[in-house]
């Protein structure tokens, strides 16, 4: 399917920032599940931009302001035409999976997720990719979608204890769990399509598990599903911290607000 995005994230400030440094992980790439048609990226006239890849292969853009400023509006539209390979991407590598093995701050098992672990591989058939699936639905089971209990900084063992969370928890814990079976796991950034005309509040999140003999394979536990053409991959990494669309730091400013604008539709060419 052809999948249309529009994307509008803009930071306000009370006064006037001196500078302002924003990293941006908008970019999809092509690979076996997509085929990005058209991407732009609009900015102020008085910010510069720079692009590179990160150490994940992501593609990396660096946005500064380096005058007064009180606004900065980024706006993303693309178009990206995808296939339902049930979760699995095939996409060059730079590491081994065994790298996506490591913890972080945002990632670390406590007892609880421990158990949780375990409860899925005890109902699984042992091997990789039905404990994976397993994992998937033990952790929806504990972890109800709720907007508002949990924050960017919140940890997996914090969004498990609350009992709920939004995508971003539940590929965390999905990810901590993965890696204490021995199972590498990574957090993914992207974009999902649903068939409504409404606005949404925030790009979408989900998880990867490397399953020898299939590759990575995607696991969306908020819903339940391997990804479909439904969904458009936008940048992998350990952890939220590492795959955020945008991150950013600013000298001055006061209070700062953010709006986040997002409608994910069909193409019309198709439709």
């Amino acid at each position: 399917m052809r999948i249309h995005i529009h994307h509008e994230t803009v930071y306000r400030y009370a006064e006037p920032a001196s500078y302002a440094i924003q990293a941006l992980r908008l970019k999809p790439l092509d690979n076996a599940t997509q085929t990005v048609l058209s991407w732009r990226l609009q900015v102020p006239a008085l910010a510069t931009v720079t692009e590179t890849r990160d150490v994940y292969g992501n593609v990396l853009q660096m946005l500064y302001v380096d005058r007064p400023h009180q606004e900065i509006p980024i706006r993303v539209t693309a178009e990206v035409e995808t296939l339902d390979r049930s979760g699995v991407v095939n996409a060059h590598e730079p590491f081994s999976p065994r790298f996506y093995l490591r913890r972080t701050d945002l990632t670390d098992a406590d007892e609880a997720i421990v158990a949780l672990a375990e409860k899925a591989r005890t109902a699984s058939d042992r091997t990789p990719l039905d404990i994976a699936h397993r994992l998937m639905e033990t952790v929806r089971d504990a972890l109800d979608y709720h907007i508002g209990n949990t924050d960017a900084q919140t940890t997996a063992a914090e969004a498990l204890a609350k009992g709920s969370g939004v995508c971003q928890d539940h590929a965390h814990v999905f990810i901590s769990a993965s890696r204490m079976l021995g199972i590498p796991a990574r957090y993914v950034s992207g974009y999902l399509w649903i068939d409504s005309d409404m606005a949404q509040e925030a790009s979408h999140a989900w998880a990867e598990a490397y399953i020898d003999g299939l590759g990575w394979v995607g696991f969306d536990v908020a819903n339940r599903i391997c990804p479909t053409a439904a969904y458009v991959r936008v940048a992998t990494g350990l952890d939220y911290l590492e795959a955020a669309p945008v991150r950013g730091l600013r000298r001055g400013g006061g209070q700062e607000t953010l709006e986040v604008r997002l409608k994910v539709g069909e193409s019309a060419a198709q439709q």
